[in-house]
């Protein structure tokens, strides 16, 4: 049995052109949606991640800016920078590139933003009523993985899903979107992160198993269960001499020979990159709708 690959690709190019006419409703009304990106100092990973926003906005017409500080830059400056975005009618997302350098306080970073412009979803307030069950800004990633399985008519209700990782980006809110009680939700969740002893006997039990642990080809065949669904998160850098660039990017999952246990995989790259860029998107046109009375709740 070799597994279906769960491509993002194509999905994430379905989601960005469903915001066409959203997008074109605001414009109608001369509102642009508008995303405005910090980056502090030339991490190359977080630079090129920086650049396909950029891009993603030129594709459908919203407004993007990115502003680039150096990595010696302080929190005061910063937190200056991000109150005058909060006031800014034309900017509806506000988004900080992590990590940030040693000398900021992330968290003081994070409740600086606007709940209304945090795209995000990472501010205090949002994961609050992610939490709860209530309407927020959902945090791209997990947000993408729930929509990867429900186009892909994967259904988690009922189902063990373990989770590789206990961040605020992905493993946190990932484990609060499974468990929450609505459809295309209602999971049982473990939650496996560095301290967690005899890890591979609990992701054998996986019926959905999410990795997002930052360490190249961590799972590895013999950690999944048969007729599994795993979702790769991770991209890693490793060496590769034979590589154009002299690197290749992969995952958190031995690829090659999990497909070979698993019932469904995501690809990286092509898997779940993309649709955080899409959920992004969305966010943002949403923000957009919100701030300026346009958007109704179905």
């Amino acid at each position: 049995m070799t597994a279906k690959i769960l491509e993002g690709t194509e999905l994430s190019q379905q989601l960005m052109d469903g915001l066409k006419p959203r997008i074109a409703r605001l414009v109608k009304k001369g509102i642009y949606p508008g995303l405005s990106v910090i980056i502090l100092g030339e991490d190359p990973a977080s630079l090129s991640y920086v650049k396909s926003k950029g891009k993603a906005c030129e594709r459908l017409g919203m407004r993007s800016e990115t502003i680039m500080l150096s990595e010696k830059t302080g929190q005061k400056d910063l937190l200056t920078v991000i109150s005058n975005l909060n006031t800014n009618p034309r900017v509806h997302g506000i988004l900080v590139q992590m990590p940030l350098p040693k000398h900021i306080d992330e968290n003081a970073v994070l409740e600086a933003i606007a709940p209304e412009k945090d795209v995000d979803g990472f501010t205090p307030v949002n994961m609050g009523r992610l939490l709860a069950g209530r309407d927020c800004f959902r945090p791209c990633t997990p947000n993408g993985i729930m929509v990867l399985l429900e186009k892909n008519n994967i259904d988690p209700a009922g189902k063990h899903a373990v989770i590789i990782g206990r961040s605020n980006i992905v493993g946190k809110p990932m484990a609060a979107l499974l468990m929450q009680k609505r459809k295309g939700a209602d999971a049982t969740v473990t939650v496996c992160h560095s301290r967690t002893r005899k890890m591979a006997d609990i992701t054998r039990k996986a019926d959905i198993l999410i990795a997002a642990i930052g360490q190249p080809g961590f799972v590895k065949a013999n950690m999944v269960k048969k007729g599994a669904v795993v979702i790769d998160v991770g991209i890693n850098r490793v060496r590769d001499p034979e590589a154009e660039k002299g690197h290749r990017i992969v995952g958190d999952v031995d690829f090659e020979k999990v497909k070979e246990v698993a019932k469904a995989i995501t690809p990286v790259p092509g898997g779940v990159g993309k649709l955080t860029i899409a959920m992004l998107m969305q966010n943002t046109v949403l923000a957009a709708e919100k701030l300026s009375g346009q958007h109704h709740k179905t």
